[in-house]
């Protein structure tokens, strides 16, 4: 099979890329594994770095660069809002409830997609609304399963304590009753990449008369099934491009 795309510098540099898919690479292992000159393969390594492509482990050699992450990060986004909505849908209509798509971004979580009741009284989250890390059961489930030092910075802050997020990894979900806004309740799971890092929260919320204080017993094992498919999607779509 002829890999060239016809553009030469292009076909040379993803030689490049790939040699590094397998591990650290010193420039003479470039040279081995991509064919390419002794000069070229430096060349193009160090243009690739400047672009952030390529990077340096402590030894000097080189790795795949961290653009490439923030990239595939940025697929893996647009590939979960592309599948969300039939998943929002279905899930509004098996509880009854508002259903959302949470991404943490800094300090706050970003409704990235929703899916409203249609008719009666509605909590309404709008698309690219802006809410509190400190209390909301997506929030716990967007904290929970993140690198320690932050999750000691979020409780510092937080309405929820250390306690209930040990509770949240245990079980797999979250519940929140009036603790971003009085009289709603939530129930939250999570939604993680191929690799198993968290990547987003799937939420239903609505008015505590209707959910109860204990709305996890009501929803949240339509809450995980939705938020298990959305991650299934996301596995799928990675085996069929690897």
């Amino acid at each position: 099979m002829d890999n060239s795309s016809g553009v030469g510098v292009l076909d040379k540099a993803a030689l490049v890329l790939g040699a590094l898919e397998q591990g650290p690479t010193t420039l003479a292992g470039l040279v081995q594994s991509t064919g390419l000159a002794r000069p070229t393969a430096h060349r193009l390594a160090v243009a690739l770095e400047h672009h952030r492509l390529v990077g340096r482990d402590l030894q000097g050699r080189f790795v795949l660069g961290p653009r490439l992450v923030e990239l595939a990060a940025a697929a893996g986004e647009d590939r979960l809002l592309a599948t969300a909505g039939p998943i929002l849908a279905r899930l509004r209509d098996i509880t009854g409830e508002s259903a959302q798509l949470y991404r943490r971004q800094g300090d706050v979580r970003i409704c990235v997609a929703a899916a409203e009741r249609p008719s009666g009284l509605r909590d309404t989250i709008p698309v690219g609304a802006q809410l509190t890390m400190n209390a909301g059961s997506a929030a716990q489930v967007l904290l929970a399963w993140d690198d320690p030092d932050r999750i000691q910075a979020g409780l510092a802050s937080a309405s929820f304590s250390a306690v209930a997020l040990n509770t949240v990894r245990r079980r797999g979900w979250a519940q929140s009753v009036g603790e971003r806004e009085p009289g709603v309740a939530s129930v939250s799971a999570p939604v993680r990449a191929p690799a198993g890092k968290v990547l987003a929260a799937v939420s239903v919320s609505g008015p505590i008369e209707r959910l109860t204080r204990q709305p996890g017993r009501l929803h949240a094992p339509a809450v995980i099934a939705a938020a298990e498919h959305l991650s299934e999607v996301l596995r799928r779509a990675a085996v069929s491009e690897g």
